[in-house]
């Protein structure tokens, strides 16, 4: 089976992280949309096992977590009407665990916003961790119990609960977020530094995802049509802003922040992650002509 070149499968992987639709990487490309479509699970695929297998006792100080929404096929409200719904569709919240010094994505997961999810975000964050932690969440009742159930006293955890404003009308909720007119700290277990109590670094975080993820943009067609799919994208750029893009105030990246990594990553090394995994391929069999008994 043919392959494409390192240098332009590379360059699709680029254009993916840094937020243009498939179908765009495909007309500008050249290469089919089922090519496209194919790469991105394969480069989902390896993202996720390197991330599993290297992303491990980060020594940690301060952990942030959030959950931002999205949605696959169609939104929760649409879905009992849609035509031939896959599974999977409806709202679909991506569920993100930062490092606040390094700025680096420990755990993340994409899923319904319940305590299932809560669980499983928490105990995957806790196998990532060295040592004892400060966790800072929002005021999500979900996180309570995940982080009870999973940490128990183990854990420094303060919620930071964000009060916001009755807003304008129908319009205006729907294009820009209510005005937040003041938050409280409430410290739930342990001893968390009160000057540390904070959720901006993994809110700024939801910024980045949005603009470098065409499946979490807002108001566009541009949504993900397979769960599958939504969660191979998510994949591929966590590992790429972990691994291969440099943050502006840390002038490394997070992975070398974090002390995980000691090199700038680029595509052409997740392409090498894909092809590592990729099953070798079988040598032709040679048929010997068998010699005249005669």
């Amino acid at each position: 089976m043919r392959r494409l070149a390192t240098a332009k499968r590379a360059a699709i992987l680029n254009m993916l992280v840094e937020g243009m639709s498939m179908r765009a990487v495909s007309r500008i490309t050249g290469a089919s949309i089922n090519t496209v479509t194919k790469l991105l699970l394969d480069a989902g695929e390896a993202a996720a096992a390197y991330h599993d297998e290297h992303v491990r006792d980060v020594a940690a100080t301060r952990i942030e977590c959030d959950e931002i929404w999205g949605f696959v096929y169609a939104k929760a409200k649409n879905v009992p009407a849609a035509k031939a719904a896959p599974d999977g569709a409806g709202d679909a919240w991506a569920w993100t665990a930062i490092d606040a010094d390094s700025k680096m994505f420990l755990s993340w997961a994409v899923g319904r916003r319940d305590v299932s999810t809560a669980l499983y975000v928490m105990d995957d964050l806790r196998s990532r961790l060295a040592d004892r932690v400060q966790l800072t969440t929002d005021g999500h009742r979900p996180y309570l119990e995940a982080v009870e159930a999973v940490f128990g006293p183990e854990v420094d955890y303060a919620m930071l609960i964000k009060m916001y404003g009755k807003g304008g009308g129908e319009s205006d909720r729907r294009y820009s977020p209510a005005e937040c007119i003041g938050a409280r700290k409430v410290v739930v277990q342990g001893d968390p530094d009160p000057d540390r109590i904070s959720t901006s670094y993994v809110e700024r975080s939801n910024l980045s995802m949005r603009m470098g993820n065409r499946r979490l943009t807002r108001l566009t067609n541009a949504f993900s049509k397979s769960l599958l799919h939504h969660a191979a994208m998510l994949s591929l750029w966590f590992l790429h802003f972990n691994f291969c893009r440099i943050h502006k105030t840390l002038r490394v990246t997070p992975a070398m922040a974090a002390g995980l990594d000691t090199t700038v990553r680029d595509c052409e090394w997740i392409v090498g992650l894909i092809d590592a995994r990729a099953p070798k391929p079988n040598r032709p069999k040679t048929y010997r002509k068998k010699s005249d008994s005669n």
